[in-house]
């Protein structure tokens, strides 16, 4: 008795949860989500509707007024009316903007549901998975443009950018937890596991290319 108490009370590590997931799904067949991811899917949504509707606004008053400068023109490095003017900006015959005033208010809607207990099917959860590696995507296409065509940075853009990949890696991690991606034991085992080491090694790579992109400038400042 006393050695079975032992071995019920041990914490399933990331393995085994990763070993239940299948389960889980098959016999439930809808999917919930912890308070914690829930909530990040309203934050980052709610900063995604921030940045997007700031550039929405002052991409309206500068086509109103060609002199108009954004007060995110900080210097000729961080210029959001360079980055509003160039054609990358509106790449589907429409501000880009307006493309995250339509689907980051989706996001933070399912947190919101997520957060009062609904539960979604795997078609569901795939398609939040394809819409967020989309975004990412678009968002990683943005940035190379920024840096190596455009030549500036929009800090609102940065924003969308890091909100985005926020979204994007922990839908990742929720699939895999819950056996909607099927991958390999020991590959869900360390997403879950070391979740946070994916988005800290992006963010870092993406100041790394924007220090080496500018770094005769960032130097003048020191």
């Amino acid at each position: 008795m006393t050695s079975s108490t032992t071995v019920n009370a041990h914490p399933r590590t990331a393995e085994d949860r990763a070993a239940g997931t299948e389960r889980e799904i098959t016999s439930k067949g809808t999917v919930g989500a912890s308070r914690a991811f829930a909530w990040l899917l309203i934050v980052s949504g709610a900063l995604g509707i921030l940045a997007s509707f700031v550039i929405t606004v002052d991409k309206f008053q500068l086509l109103a007024d060609p002199h108009f400068s954004p007060s995110c023109n900080l210097s000729p490095v961080l210029s959001c009316s360079n980055v509003m003017q160039s054609h990358q900006a509106g790449v589907f015959g429409f501000p880009n903007p307006l493309l995250g005033l339509l689907t980051y208010p989706v996001v933070a809607a399912v947190g919101c549901a997520l957060l009062a207990g609904a539960r979604c099917r795997r078609w569901f959860w795939l398609g939040l998975h394809a819409g967020t590696a989309f975004g990412a995507g678009f968002c990683m296409w943005l940035m190379s443009q920024a840096l190596y065509e455009i030549g500036a940075l929009c800090l609102w853009c940065c924003l969308a950018w890091a909100a985005t990949i926020a979204m994007f890696w922990y839908v990742t991690v929720h699939n895999l937890r819950h056996g909607i991606i099927r991958a390999p034991r020991a590959v869900v085992a360390g997403a879950l596991e070391f979740h946070w080491v994916v988005p800290v090694t992006w963010y870092l790579a993406i100041v790394m290319l924007i220090a080496t992109r500018w770094w005769d400038y960032w130097q003048t400042l020191l």
